[in-house]
C-alpha cells in the first residue's frame, strides 16, 4: 500500500497550532471572563461528543484509566490554564509562552520513547525559540506574571500528555482516543465548575458563536489533527510545528486586536518559520511506530459499537 508522505502529515498537524493560535484571540475578545472552569468544560465536552459521534468506539481495558490521565493533562487542567492565560495576557504574549514546548517535548520523548532528538530538531528548536524570545521580550504590552505562570504550567503538563498519547497511540484509533480524552477532561471539569464558580455564565450571541468556533475548530478538529501528527511523526517534529501557535497569535493580535508589532517581532516570526523548516522531517511516508501509513494492526484500547447488518454499508 502506498505510503503517505511525511510532509502531508506535517501539514495536517499544522492545522492544530494555527487553530490554537486563533483561540487566544477568540477567548479574550468573545468569551466571558472569570469562568475558566466553565469555559474549559464547555469547550471540551461538546468537542468530545462530536468526535465520538463520528467515530463511535468506547474504551476498554487499560484505556479507561489512560483516558483519564490524558484527559487531565491534555484537556482538563490544560484548558483551564490556557483560559486563564488568554484572559490575563495580550494575545501575542499568551501564545508565545507555549512555544518553549518543542524542547520540553524532545526531552520527554527521549526519556519515555527513546526518541533521541536529531541535530536538525535541536537546531530548529533553538532558532525557533530565539524567534519566540524576540516576539515575547520586545513587545510593547505589559506582562502579567500570573498569565505567564499559567501558560508555562499548561506547556509542561501538555508536553507530558502529548508524549504519553504518542506512547499509547498504537492501542487506539485517533478520533476515538481524542474523543475520550476530551470527554474525560470535560466530565472532570463540570463538578469543579459548579463547586467553584456556581451558576454557569450567561452567554450572549457573540459568546455562543465564540464557543462554537472554539469547540469545533480549535478543539475537535485541532486535537484530532495534532494527535494524528503525533502518531505519524517524531515528537520533535510535532513540537516544532507547534511554533505556528505563537506566530498565529502574534499576527492575529496585530491584525485584529490592535496590538503593536515591532520590527524585532517580525524578525522573530521569520526565525520561528525558519526553525520549523530547519527541523522538518524527511519526505518518506510512515505510519505509527514506523509502519507504513494505512497498514492494519490490532487495536486493544477501544471496542467498536456494532451495528446490525442492515445498517451497514
Amino acid at each position: 500500500m502506498e505510503t503517505i508522505p511525511r510532509w502531508t502529515w506535517t501539514l495536517v498537524t499544522a492545522l492544530a497550532p494555527v487553530a490554537w493560535g486563533t483561540n487566544y484571540f477568540v477567548t479574550r475578545e468573545f468569551l466571558p471572563a472569570g469562568h475558566p472552569l466553565y469555559g474549559a468544560a464547555i469547550r471540551a465536552l461538546p468537542a468530545g461528543l462530536l468526535l465520538l459521534a463520528v467515530r463511535r468506539e468506547r474504551p476498554r481495558g487499560s484505556w479507561w484509566w489512560k483516558s483519564l490521565v490524558l484527559g487531565v493533562l491534555n484537556v482538563g487542567a490544560f484548558f483551564v490554564l490556557i483560559y486563564l492565560a488568554a484572559q490575563l495576557l495580550p494575545t501575542s504574549l499568551a501564545s508565545t509562552v507555549m512555544a518553549t514546548s518543542p524542547l520540553v517535548m524532545m526531552l520527554i520523548a527521549w526519556l519515555l520513547l527513546a526518541e533521541r532528538p536529531r541535530p536538525a530538531h535541536l537546531a530548529g528548536a533553538g532558532v525557533g525559540l530565539g524567534g519566540v524570545c524576540l516576539m515575547l521580550l520586545t513587545g510593547a504590552a505589559s506582562v502579567d506574571i500570573r498569565g505567564v505562570l499559567a501558560s508555562a504550567a499548561a506547556m509542561i503538563m501538555s508536553s507530558w500528555g502529548y508524549v504519553l498519547a504518542k506512547r499509547w497511540s498504537h492501542q487506539v484509533e485517533v478520533l476515538a482516543s481524542t474523543a475520550w480524552q476530551l470527554i474525560a477532561g470535560g466530565l472532570l471539569l463540570l463538578p469543579l465548575a459548579v463547586a467553584v464558580e456556581g451558576a454557569p455564565p450567561t452567554l450572549d450571541a457573540s459568546a455562543v458563536l465564540g464557543f462554537g468556533y472554539v469547540t469545533v475548530v480549535a478543539t475537535a478538529v485541532a486535537f484530532a489533527a495534532w494527535f494524528a501528527g503525533l502518531r505519524h511523526l517524531p515528537a520533535g517534529t510535532v513540537g516544532l510545528v507547534g511554533l505556528l501557535n505563537p506566530a498565529t497569535g502574534v499576527l492575529l493580535g496585530t491584525l485584529l486586536a490592535g496590538e503593536a508589532l515591532t520590527g524585532r517581532q517580525l524578525c522573530g516570526l521569520a526565525l520561528v518559520l525558519a526553525g520549523i523548516l530547519l527541523g522538518r522531517p524527511p519526505g518518506r511516508g510512515t505510519g505509527p511506530g514506523g509502519i507504513a501509513a494505512g497498514g492494519g494492526g490490532v487495536r486493544e484500547g477501544v471496542r467498536r459499537r456494532t451495528r446490525p447488518p442492515s445498517a451497514r454499508r
